[in-house]
């Protein structure tokens, strides 16, 4: 978290504080089908949740004080804390974990909906969720896993409440008003079970597009903004601001397809080693993006931070590896080619595929930014921009060379979905296949603590650096540009931009 004002600005907050956020989809308070980014962020200061993720992404205590594992891994127990109240008085019981649980777990399985819900990777990981006593829940896992606790950050409400609008929450604040495209209206939650907010009141005020956002803020209509918009970053040079910087879970990468003749292991290192993530990053986003080389978040317990060495651009290493592959300009025409198997010269040409996001041209900048460099070597690539639609149809049918992608990754640090063998058209879809890199998951998965669970994940990310299926580029990250500090957590995320505003005080 960067802060880009004087810290004086920090006691200048009072006790409320009005926000812009993009919001046009929500139409009623649905916490378990939330549609939108930002609302996310306003649900979780009012529902809580069994497990709550630490600054440093670890399972801890919330509404469970305490939970074991049984059966090597297949029970998980949770003990609930007995002094939780909801807002509007009843007591948090173990009836209202399972009944939300088993609202979540409904709509995943029902296979006459298309909208599964936001929550529905529950499904993935449960089994089924009972009340053993008025205070004590036991899960059934699906398979023995330490991923599971990660799950466990699903909003509980009362056990009457689980199907309608605007249900009570036990967390810090009340949404108190809501008008759908306009505002919402947060109030302190004075059965809070914590000591209460020193900031009382927050106002959501609603805007259609992200640069509406920006220009809230800009005008002061609002004393903060939460906005992805790379118009947003401008501020984090400005005097009369601070920027807090908070990450996504969207992953971009760069997918090779590990089943063209021209991408041999050696060639895919190549590549790796010509693309220059920190110029991407500060031209086509203007900063507002994390470089990573794994599907894991930098600097926390689930990155191996110790291969970063690893991983360079490197021009002339790359030509090297080129040249061990076999490909030379024979014929001086500033492209490389090679002989094949049937004794035919071939150049080297890949397919370069991208689709766009609203509003922005930042994979098209990205893509040509990767292409320059890969010619500067002679690698010859056809851009072509695609729908994602259009994009997501070459992928799974292997009719690409490279691609420019996003992953919207679960809250569970697991990526076996894009590393697998079995999963080649549910992101796996390189078509990279290592039969140690199977077991390595299916071992993972099998792990019960967060120990065992941080050894595997060491070596999955210590393999992908030698096979190199898949370039990861860099996290997006977004920013909440405000006039106020509001919260001293580290790790400010998307879906919890309000994450510490409960605990703030100037004191």
């Amino acid at each position: 978290m960067t802060a880009a004002c004087p810290q004086a600005a920090a006691s200048e907050i009072g006790d409320s504080i009005t926000i812009a956020i993009q919001s046009s989809k929500t139409l009623m308070i649905r916490p378990f089908e939330p549609v939108e980014y930002d609302i996310l962020s306003a649900y979780h200061a009012v529902y809580e949740s069994l497990v709550t993720l630490d600054d440093a992404f670890v399972p801890r205590p919330c509404l469970a004080e305490s939970w074991e594992e049984t059966s090597s891994g297949r029970y998980w127990t949770f003990h609930l804390r007995t002094d939780v109240r909801f807002s509007d008085g009843t007591p948090l019981t173990a009836r209202d974990v399972v009944a939300s649980a088993n609202y979540i777990l409904a709509k995943a399985r029902d296979e006459n909906i298309a909208d599964h819900g936001y929550y529905q990777n529950l499904n993935r990981f449960v089994d089924t969720v009972t009340a053993k006593d008025e205070y004590t829940v036991v899960v059934k896992a699906k398979r023995p896993y330490y991923g599971i606790l990660f799950q466990m950050t699903f909003p509980v409400v009362p056990e009457a409440y689980v199907a309608t609008d605007n249900p009570p929450g036990s967390g810090p604040y009340i949404i108190t008003e809501f008008h759908a495209g306009e505002l919402m209206w947060l109030s302190a939650n004075t059965n809070w079970w914590k000591a209460q907010p020193q900031i009382k009141e927050i106002l959501f005020q609603f805007r259609n597009t992200s640069s509406a956002v920006v220009e809230s803020y800009e005008f002061a209509q609002v004393e903060a903004a939460f906005t992805r918009s790379v118009a947003g970053a401008q501020h984090k040079t400005s005097a009369n601001s601070l920027t807090m910087s908070y990450r996504t879970y969207q992953l971009e990468c760069l997918y090779m397809n590990n089943n063209a003749r021209e991408l041999t292991l050696e060639v895919r290192l190549a590549i790796r080693n010509l693309i220059d993530k920190s110029k991407i990053i500060s031209t086509a986003y203007m900063g507002l993006a994390v470089p990573t080389n794994f599907p894991f978040y930098p600097g926390t317990w689930m990155y191996n931070e110790s291969l970063d060495a690893s991983f360079t651009h490197d021009i002339e290493e790359a030509k090297k590896l080129l040249a061990e592959a076999g490909w030379e300009d024979s014929d001086d025409n500033g492209v490389l080619d090679r002989v094949n198997g049937n004794g035919e010269a071939e150049n080297l040409h890949l397919r370069f595929y991208y689709y766009e996001e609203p509003d922005n041209d930042v994979r098209e900048e990205t893509a040509n930014i990767i292409a320059t460099s890969l010619a500067e070597v002679g690698i010859d690539c056809k851009i072509t921009p695609m729908t994602m639609t259009g994009l997501q149809e070459k992928l799974k049918n292997g009719q690409f060379d490279l691609a420019l992608i996003a992953f919207s990754m679960d809250v569970t640090p697991d990526p076996g979905f894009m590393l697998m063998s079995e999963n080649y058209r549910s992101g796996n879809y390189n078509k990279y296949k290592n039969t140690k890199m199977d077991d390595l998951f299916k071992s993972l998965r099998k792990q019960t603590t967060q120990e065992g669970y941080r050894e595997k994940l060491m070596e999955i990310q210590y393999l992908f650096m030698n096979d190199c299926p898949f370039v990861c580029l860099y996290w997006r990250t977004g920013n909440v540009i405000s006039r106020y500090m509001y919260t001293t957590c580290r790790d400010v995320r998307e879906f919890e931009l309000l994450r510490g505003i409960e605990s703030f005080t100037t004191q």
